[in-house]
């Protein structure tokens, strides 16, 4: 159920209790939902099983298992994830994830975005919720640039095709940009410009046109690019580089 802020007759501005444990960079909000309902969190002293209860943020006293809720500092990390890993908290499955790549002492973060297991590349980290909704929103308009090995050799007619648009249950799916950037005897690299990303969109549109997609790398977010930095390896973003992302 979506969270909504909340006003009271004198103004003052209420938001919803999950919301302010994800918003102070405690957890997701998914896992707040879950640690209210289990009772583990209490408003001035009550227990409040419903993740809707109204706060007043910065008044409120907001306890989870008996412990203060401060606001911690901002953080936003990059890392280098490797195929194989899944880009999620905890998995059902018990498979590694891309937080065994993170150093341990952390605050909590989040993951800004997803990439599926099989792919590659730029991984954005962080606890400040609303500035990874930001990156995400579809009217952000921020793109994202892959480097897609793909099972054949690309010709203009495929490159076209995947900037006009694939049709894919239903979905029209495209490209912003496509274009060759080196080619071996049987297969070649291409790079694909994304604005707005759908469930495994770059798969779906090559794999639709009849081609296997054997290695798929995001290599940039807006002007933030992975660089040098070694696959499986992860550091926080520096000043100049949060600036390329605003």
């Amino acid at each position: 159920m979506k969270q909504r802020k909340m006003q009271n007759a004198d103004g003052g501005k209420r938001t919803g209790l999950a919301r302010v444990l994800s918003k102070m960079g405690y957890c997701s909000r998914t896992e707040a939902a879950e640690l209210v309902r289990a009772g583990r969190v209490t408003l001035n002293g009550d227990v409040r099983r419903d993740p809707e209860t109204p706060v007043y943020m910065g008044q409120d006293r907001v306890e989870v298992d008996g412990t203060l809720l401060k606001a911690t500092d901002k953080i936003y990390w990059m890392l280098n994830k490797p195929r194989g890993l899944v880009t999620t908290a905890d998995d059902e499955k018990g498979r590694d994830t891309v937080y065994t790549l993170l150093p341990e002492g952390l605050p909590w973060m989040g993951p800004v975005g997803r990439l599926d297991m099989a792919s590659e590349g730029l991984l954005l980290m962080t606890n400040d919720t609303e500035w990874a909704a930001r990156i995400t929103a579809p009217e952000s308009h921020l793109e994202k640039t892959y480097n897609v090995q793909i099972g054949r050799l690309a010709d203009d007619a495929l490159l076209e095709r995947l900037e006009a648009g694939v049709l894919d249950e239903g979905e029209l799916l495209k490209a912003k940009r496509a274009r060759l950037l080196r080619s071996g005897d049987k297969n070649c690299w291409i790079e694909v410009v994304l604005e707005e990303g759908r469930n495994r969109q770059i798969r779906r549109m090559v794999e639709a046109s009849g081609i296997e997609v054997l290695r798929l790398v995001r290599v940039a977010i807006g002007g933030l690019l992975l660089g040098d930095l070694p696959k499986g390896e992860a550091r926080p973003l520096t000043p100049a580089e949060l600036q390329l992302l605003k």
